[in-house]
């Protein structure tokens, strides 16, 4: 739905002049964070989708309509009881009915502009943040699992959330007090599963398991129509036989 009237055009024009202000007199970075790469080797850039934006602003207008309708009416109870301070009070709840509404819809979009995820053959880097910018960098060889979250609005907005755990961490980390460098958040991914399989089988790669021997496991399971986890399960077997093993073979 495309979004139109004073409002939204007021909004837009004080979003470019605070994001004008931020990326010149802040440092606020307007591009993709940078991911040390080999030559040759193939990067990727995205944000996250634009159904995210739209949900985010669908929950904000919800949350907008709620309470721009608790302070009408306090001021039309106002201005029944009391006329001319009605009168002469209407400018003031003017500014605090739309004020913190523009406000709130620059948040919003300054969220999402700052939001980048970058993928190389052997890593990712994650990048959040307005006035603190938050990056985490994941490396391949130590994920451990890839999950995907999505509750009923996101689903019926078209998006799903990817969460990336590392060896340490886990997906009930912030309950267990693991560290939060062990989990990473992919928010608003259009297709969830096709970039999961996609880390999935870079971390496959990158953790040693790409030889001849692997490829000819991979092309056995292929055949079998292993999922994704229970070949990750197989994989994880396969590294444990392979290290209580060496010490025999020396």
């Amino acid at each position: 739905m495309k979004e139109s009237g004073l409002l939204h055009e007021t909004c837009l024009w004080c979003y470019r002049g605070v994001w004008g202000t931020l990326t010149k007199y802040f440092c606020l970075p307007d591009g993709p964070p940078n991911l040390p790469i080999m030559e040759g080797e193939a990067i990727a850039y995205f944000r996250p989708s634009p159904a995210y934006l739209r949900y985010r602003k669908f929950l904000f207008w919800i949350g907008l309509a709620i309470v721009d309708v608790v302070l009408s009416l306090l001021w039309l109870v106002l201005i029944i009881n009391a006329p001319m301070w009605g009168l002469i009070t209407a400018p003031p709840w003017l500014i605090v009915i739309v004020v913190p509404d523009i406000l709130a819809y620059i948040a919003i979009h300054l969220r999402y502009d700052t939001t980048w995820y970058v993928l190389s053959d052997r890593s990712m880097r994650i990048r959040r943040g307005i006035w603190s910018i938050y990056e985490t960098t994941i490396t391949f060889e130590n994920i451990q699992n890839v999950s995907i979250s999505q509750g009923p609005l996101q689903r019926w907005f078209g998006f799903a959330n990817l969460v990336v755990s590392t060896a340490g961490g886990g997906d009930g980390g912030a309950e267990a007090g693991a560290s939060a460098s062990h989990v990473g958040l992919l928010e608003g991914i259009d297709d969830a599963e096709s970039l999961r399989e996609r880390i999935l089988s870079k971390s496959y790669r990158t953790a040693g398991l790409g030889d001849e021997e692997s490829e000819a496991t991979d092309r056995r399971i292929d055949r079998a129509s292993f999922s994704m986890d229970q070949l990750a399960l197989l994989r994880e077997i396969q590294t444990l036989t392979a290290q209580l093993a060496k010490p025999y073979a020396t």
